[in-house]
């Protein structure tokens, strides 16, 4: 493959990535519009919502000031600007696993660095038209998040495909590289440091994954007061579709909150709010349909979900355990240790991630805390890593024979 075609099909590539996660919004938007508004309205308005809602599902800060005639119908007594900047991560998610498909077939041809570059610069580039074209007075994203964040997004995708497939199919190695310095690192560091690095990708993942099945769980559980808060809403069918696809574009955000809830500190809707395993404390909330799976006061069950993370985390120590068999403790406790940090710090990004302002007033803050999330979950598991890490050396089969000589 030459050098333009390979230019050529990054680019294309990458128009086809924003695309795709522009029309997610912009399709059901414009059905609103043909079915819903008769075609009465500019349909550029529907264009420039979708394209909010793409740039606010990849963390761009949207402002937005409601109309004077729109507050007093809201009954909102203040119409000062406000922030939304809680990412609808579903969105995200979309542009970074069509970006790691792009970044693996851009590898597979010979002229690696050009193709990602195109890409990356084409993505740029479509990112900047989008923000430019969304700009309007009641509801203006920020220029350079708009064309920074996704771009970021698209780029942790691109590299993640790229080194995926470097590593099923390797090249000959040429000059110093970073492979080359790792190798130098003595073979004790090198394998704890690996290890960690299993083991706390793995705890952080397991932990959401658990996440994701209570959530399904709470939701089921929640069933009625869920369809309550879709009747109260009164919206037509067209309308329940929209909301329902909202609510999916932020369905991973409510999962990352129920981790933050498993390791303890919780979440908020709301200042002044608190959703945690001891108890919780609600007050005004939007009309969101699946809110209505929220835990309601208190619950003595609610520190069983705390093992969560401490379970998880010992059996990764264990597993980690495994493979340092020829190691002496200090190294196995430092690998439990790590293996806490890095747990903490990825569901401590996550928890960054998802949280940020929904609204005005006291919707400025929705979301766990980061920092309370990161701590919580770094300890939990780093002393269960710690803990599964030094059960891993124990020979039971010597241990068994010392008690059956006693």
């Amino acid at each position: 493959m030459s050098r333009r075609v390979t230019a050529l099909l990054a680019a294309f590539e990458a128009a086809i990535v924003a695309m795709v996660g522009i029309a997610i919004p912009l399709v059901p938007l414009t059905v609103l519009w043909g079915f819903h508004f008769q075609l009465g309205i500019d349909w550029t308005a529907f264009w420039r919502g979708a394209a909010d809602i793409w740039l606010v599902g990849h963390g761009t800060d949207l402002t937005l000031q409601l109309h004077p005639d729109l507050a007093i119908a809201l009954g909102v007594p203040d119409a000062a600007p406000f922030v939304i900047s809680i990412a609808a991560l579903g969105l995200g998610m979309i542009t970074l696993l069509l970006a790691i498909r792009t970044g693996r077939r851009v590898a597979s041809t010979r002229y690696r660095m050009l193709g990602e570059s195109v890409a990356l610069g084409t993505f740029a580039a479509l990112a900047l038209g989008v923000t430019l074209s969304a700009d309007y007075p009641y509801a203006s994203p920020s220029l350079w998040q708009g064309i920074l964040l996704p771009t970021l997004v698209f780029g942790i995708g691109l590299l993640i495909g790229s080194t995926r497939e470097r590593l099923r199919n390797p090249l000959p190695d040429h000059g110093s590289s970073l492979r080359d310095w790792i190798s130098d690192w003595p073979a004790p560091l090198r394998t704890c440091v690996a290890a960690a690095l299993r083991g706390g990708a793995g705890a952080a993942i397991a932990v959401i994954a658990v996440a994701a099945v209570v959530t399904g769980i709470a939701l089921i559980a929640g069933y009625a007061q869920v369809i309550h808060l879709y009747e109260s809403v009164q919206a037509n069918v067209l309308g329940g579709t929209v909301i329902t696809l909202g609510q999916l574009a932020l369905l991973p955000n409510v999962i990352i909150w129920t981790a933050s809830w498993l390791v303890g500190p919780g979440f908020a809707i709301g200042t002044g709010s608190s959703i945690g395993p001891l108890g919780t404390t609600l007050g005004p909330i939007p009309a969101v349909p699946m809110l209505g799976a929220l835990p309601t006061g208190e619950h003595a069950w609610g520190l069983l979900g705390v093992l969560v993370p401490v379970i998880l985390g010992f059996l990764a120590g264990l597993a980690s355990g495994r493979s340092l068999h020829t190691l002496d403790w200090p190294w196995r406790v430092g690998t439990g240790v790590g293996t806490g940090v890095i747990a903490g710090a990825l569901l401590g990004l996550l928890a960054w991630a998802s949280a940020g302002s929904a609204g005005p007033g006291r919707l400025a803050t929705v979301g766990p805390d980061p920092f309370a999330v990161a701590a919580w979950a770094a300890v939990e598991i780093a002393v269960a890593a710690t803990l599964g890490a030094l059960a891993a050396s124990i020979d039971l089969s010597r241990v068994k024979e010392r008690v059956t000589v006693g």
